[in-house]
């Protein structure tokens, strides 16, 4: 099986105590390992594939968890680095009665901003990994320039990488700055995964089917719009398939959208080459990682609820 790798954010989501209240009047919290490539990367371990791990913690109690985190989920810890400038960042979440979240983040800077481009020197790609990359960590700091470095590893290897943006506003100074650097890194993108909600963001369009035909001219070989509840769609080699939702009883949604993509990876790297594969076998990928998907919603917590490949097979059943 090819190896995924992953780069960019691990930090502690801290969960609350109570439903449906807003952050500010939140009483209490639990701690969980989060940041949506570290969700990756546990996705694709915990459904049986071989997953890497590159970024950054602190020299603190909390980067020693996540540490463990990962390695009790087998995930590869070789190039997650330490830090005593900065502590592992932390995010505090609110949770609706739908699911759905606020969060505040904790990261100014934290330790993932830091990793440094000299610490993936040593870093050897081959044309059978996969490189798993989101926008958190594309901020100016040296992880920006630690991620262009994996990148252009990746692609002189003759890998295939993968952009998942996952935009969050609420980590950037400006709107616009976020908007250019993601338009700025999407030609590196093979495979190119977006939500239905990011999609105008990026695109300055209202229209769907203008989105898509912008991030199409950027020459993904690959391009998955995800839309929740109701499913995605995936555009191959001129084609577009449509994978139906799954009616589940949504608890939280964090970690749902990580969950997709790091399933649909898991699939990709078993196969010797995903780029042949027919619009049919594109398609039952993306029924498997919407089954993964769904049961993470049915679950509250991001990484903690990241299921089994027996438990996604049961869901079949």
């Amino acid at each position: 099986m090819r190896r995924v790798y992953t780069i960019g954010e691990i930090l502690i989501d801290f969960f609350p105590s109570e439903i449906g209240v807003p952050l500010k009047e939140v009483q209490g919290f639990t701690k969980q390992p989060g940041g949506a490539p570290a969700n990756v990367a546990v996705t694709v371990s915990r459904l049986g594939g071989n997953a890497s791990f590159i970024g950054k913690v602190g020299q603190d109690a909390f980067g020693d968890y996540l540490t463990d985190v990962l390695k009790q989920n087998q995930v590869d810890t070789r190039h997650l680095f330490r830090t005593a400038e900065a502590n592992t960042a932390l995010a505090f979440v609110s949770l609706q009665e739908n699911g759905e979240r606020e969060f505040s983040f904790y990261r100014n800077p934290s330790a993932d901003m830091l990793l440094d481009k000299k610490e993936l020197e040593e870093l050897v790609f081959t044309a059978a990994d996969i490189l798993h990359f989101c926008s958190v960590d594309l901020i100016e700091a040296p992880v920006k320039y630690a991620h262009l470095a994996a990148l252009e590893k990746m692609q002189q290897a003759g890998g295939t990488i993968v952009f998942d943006p996952n935009v969050r506003l609420n980590l950037w100074p400006d709107p616009e700055m976020l908007k250019q650097t993601i338009q700025q890194f999407l030609p590196y993108a093979d495979i190119l995964k977006i939500s239905d909600d990011e999609l105008s963001f990026i695109t300055d369009t209202d229209s769907e089917a203008d989105g898509i035909a912008a991030l199409l001219k950027t020459e993904p070989k690959l391009l998955i719009l995800t839309k929740g509840s109701k499913g995605a769609d995936l555009y191959f080699k001129g084609e577009k398939a449509s994978v139906e939702g799954i009616s589940v009883k949504a608890v939280d949604t964090t970690g749902a959208g990580d969950s997709f993509i790091g399933a649909f990876l898991y699939q990709i790297a078993n196969r010797v080459n995903w780029e042949d594969c027919s619009l049919d076998e594109i398609r039952e990928m993306g029924t498997f990682a919407n089954r993964v998907a769904a049961l993470v919603t049915t679950r509250p917590g991001g990484m903690q609820s990241i299921p089994t490949l027996q438990e996604v097979l049961s869901l079949e059943g």
